[in-house]
């Protein structure tokens, strides 16, 4: 994909610093950060337990406030939004992707997909085609019915990630989404995750804690004690895996 770096970045954190108070003791679990995401980009956050990464994604999404400086979607600084704007931007505007999935157990494929479009009080029939589509995209043609306990993981995420881009999203958010799936199976996430960023040219920022997960990535930012330390970008369409251990390695001394 061709990111488009001569307009406004689709995300920017700006001098972004996040303080939990636990009692007496605060813990800081970002410190100044300053950072964009271009449009078209894949990028991947990564950094030991405890760096910050989650937190980063969240306050990106919307899902926390900072304590100090500003998340910029598209320009507009999230501060400024209520709690129903907010909540709209969330729900039209960014996709979310989890390790857990966070599917609905009662609800079969096609209604698990759906469900933000639900939620937009919009009707499952106006949306059957794309939601099909989706679902093909994903390659889970066949499986439009079957509920998650009649999926594997994989394919449970698959879901997950066809739930994402059903609102047609301009940024997709992504916690470990590989994080509870074997080899084979996060190897093919990574790859329809690729993939589905260019053909529906969607921004995609992944935390991850694995080497192999990040190289799938157009740039790799490397976060250690709250700050950004490092950052990588892709050479021929990924980022070389051992350049990447070898900054880790680096963070962890």
């Amino acid at each position: 994909m061709t990111v488009d770096e001569t307009h406004e970045p689709v995300l920017r954190a700006e001098n972004l610093t996040k303080i939990y108070r636990m009692g007496e003791v605060e813990v800081v679990a970002l410190k100044g950060v300053n950072f964009a995401v271009q449009r078209g980009e894949f990028v991947a956050i990564m950094g030991a337990s405890g760096s910050g990464k989650s937190t980063l994604l969240h306050l990106l999404g919307g899902l926390d406030n900072p304590s100090q400086g500003e998340v910029y979607f598209a320009g507009q600084a999230l501060s400024k939004l209520n709690d129903d704007q907010l909540t709209i931007l969330r729900r039209q505007k960014i996709g979310f992707i989890f390790q857990f999935y966070n599917l609905l157990p009662t609800l079969n494929a096609v209604e698990n997909v759906a469900l933000p479009l639900m939620i937009d009080g919009q009707r499952l029939s106006q949306y059957q085609t794309k939601v099909n589509e989706l679902l093909h995209l994903v390659k889970l043609g066949g499986r439009e019915n079957h509920r998650p306990d009649q999926l594997s993981g994989g394919q449970q995420q698959r879901v997950a990630i066809a739930r994402a881009f059903v609102n047609q999203p301009e940024v997709v958010l992504a916690d470990e989404p590989t994080g509870n799936l074997d080899s084979r199976s996060g190897r093919a996430i990574l790859e329809l995750l690729q993939r589905v960023c260019k053909e529906l040219c969607t921004t995609i920022v992944m935390v991850t804690h694995d080497p192999k997960a990040a190289s799938y990535a157009d740039r790799v930012v490397f976060l250690k004690d709250g700050e950004i330390v490092n950052q990588i970008s892709s050479q021929n369409g990924s980022v070389p895996i051992e350049q990447i251990m070898s900054i880790m390695a680096e963070l962890e001394t």
